[in-house]
């Protein structure tokens, strides 16, 4: 089966729908074995240093898997950088094809995007609509591994976020995806509840370091809401498959993603919020807007490269965990 790669979260019932197997670079740049040595072949072929370490990533991973040969890439409602990665790829023999979220949310707008992806891809809407129902059940487990993350207090924040952002492709097999899940499901009832005195909450796109949630959970605190991976699980009884594109809030304004945002903090009781930006990100000047909009006690951090914590981001999270307490 043809493997299609996609920058960020597209519809991906369209490439099941095409018998095609969906792999998003962004997990596959930063499971890699040395990821920052992806980003440093990507600034040895040209790529600027100061530019978002995702794209540089990106460019690498999709180059070395030479089974990808095509790639959806995501034109509006995600980095302004796909632009020249496209470029870039194109130049090397991949074949691009762009997608785009409306700014506005406008739902003709949306269906049509949709529509030419489906025709790009060799499929049928028809098809796409029962892929839905099928990845749809895939989905509710995933939901239910968010829910006894805030409710149960058995799942860790790791976890959590580690289920909800593989939903962007289900790991290029849906069936085996689904008993992961079951499997993690089963053993929950066996585990005691996680313990920790603070709740809080991490919105932004995923880190690009990997030891964030296991630190603080080691300082008595744990993330009972990752944002922006539950809306990859697209968290929304909606049978409409577009309407359901127009409800998932990441590609859209900072304001829209507030409104689920800020329902989600008071759900879940969380004591305080952790905003993260990567460096180099557009989305970084919307922290003035967040700090504006949530009233919460809010700790950015800010990455940069594939690492762990560095010293003065652990001492930060150390002030803003004794400040909450």
């Amino acid at each position: 089966m043809q493997k299609v790669g996609m920058t960020t979260t597209v519809p991906v019932e369209a490439i099941y729908a095409a018998g095609m197997i969906p792999v998003d670079l962004n997990n596959i740049f930063i499971t890699h074995e040395n990821p920052q040595g992806l980003v440093e072949e990507a600034e040895v072929a040209g790529y600027p240093r100061n530019l978002c370490a995702w794209i540089k990533g990106i460019y690498a991973t999709t180059l070395r898997n030479e089974d990808i040969r095509t790639i959806v890439a995501v034109t509006q409602g995600d980095c302004s950088n796909t632009h020249a990665l496209m470029e870039t790829l194109e130049m090397a023999g991949v074949k691009v094809i762009p997608f785009a979220f409306p700014f506005d949310r406008d739902y003709d707008l949306l269906k049509l995007q949709m529509e030419k992806l489906v025709e790009a891809l060799g499929t049928t809407w028809q098809e796409v609509c029962r892929t839905k129902e099928r990845l749809d059940q895939v989905r509710r487990k995933v939901h239910e591994i968010d829910r006894l993350t805030w409710q149960g207090d058995k799942v860790s924040g790791w976890d959590n976020h580690l289920f909800q952002v593989s939903c962007s492709d289900f790991d290029g097999d849906p069936e085996q995806f689904a008993k992961r899940a079951d499997a993690y499901l089963g053993e929950l009832p066996y585990k005691e509840p996680i313990k920790a005195k603070l709740r809080l909450a991490y919105i932004g796109v995923p880190p690009i370091v990997d030891d964030l949630y296991d630190y603080l959970e080691e300082r008595d605190a744990r993330v009972v809401f990752n944002e922006v991976q539950r809306q990859f699980t697209m968290p929304f009884a909606i049978q409409d498959i577009v309407e359901q594109y127009r409800a998932y809030s990441y590609p859209y304004g900072i304001f829209y993603r507030l409104e689920d945002i800020s329902r989600e903090l008071e759900r879940r009781q969380v004591d305080g919020v952790i905003h993260y930006a990567q460096s180099f990100c557009y989305r970084q000047i919307e922290d003035l807007i967040v700090r504006k909009k949530l009233k919460y006690p809010i700790l950015t951090l800010e990455g940069d490269k594939p690492s762990k914590l560095d010293a003065r981001t652990r001492m930060r999270l150390d002030a803003f965990l004794d400040m909450l307490r």
